[in-house]
């Protein structure tokens, strides 16, 4: 039947706050609450708590020279095999949480790998492009040194040669 903190705390003769630090690290499968809220403490739960809480009176009692048997072999026994199953529970935890960060890490591992990819890219595309820019350049400064080459005209002076036509603005040439 299951205790609340008070009734266990008096029991063992120890105050609520002892049994209550106790409750609290307890693992979340042996916390338990009633309909009002209370925390109420399973049967594994006490042998838990009575472990942890005896030791230290069974430490004061022995020094002072009483002389209380101590648990049965069934007891510890029983306390045995629940503090195996708990260190199971908590190994697959911790398993869980390990496969869980694996994950994460491949996952992360993949997308540096994509965006080292995306870089490496965008490096060659820069690279053609500048190519590109450095052949386009050349063109521009072959094709301005072609303009600006001097010819003789039919009269004999030499001249710039410019694409334009270019027409004798003077007044008499519009009629």
């Amino acid at each position: 039947m299951a205790k609340t903190i008070k009734q266990l705390a008096d029991e063992l003769k120890v105050s609520k706050q002892t049994i209550q630090y106790h409750y609290q690290r307890l693992p979340a499968k042996n916390q338990q609450k009633n309909s009002q809220g209370t925390n109420l403490i399973s049967t594994t739960a006490e042998r838990i708590i009575r472990s942890k809480v005896a030791k230290p009176l069974l430490a004061n009692k022995q020094q002072i020279g009483s002389k209380e048997p101590t648990k049965t072999s069934k007891e510890n026994n029983d306390l045995i095999i629940t503090l195996r199953r708990e260190v199971e529970d908590l190994k697959s935890q911790r398993d869980k949480q390990l496969a869980t960060k694996d994950r994460q890490i491949d996952h992360l591992t993949k997308l540096i790998d994509q965006q080292q990819q995306l870089q490496l890219a965008t490096v060659a595309e820069n690279q053609q492009l500048k190519t590109h820019v450095q052949k386009l350049s050349g063109l521009l400064t072959a094709s301005k040194l072609g303009q600006g080459r001097k010819y003789t005209d039919e009269f004999g002076n030499k001249q710039n040669k410019i694409h334009k036509n270019i027409f004798n603005k003077n007044w008499w040439h519009f009629w």
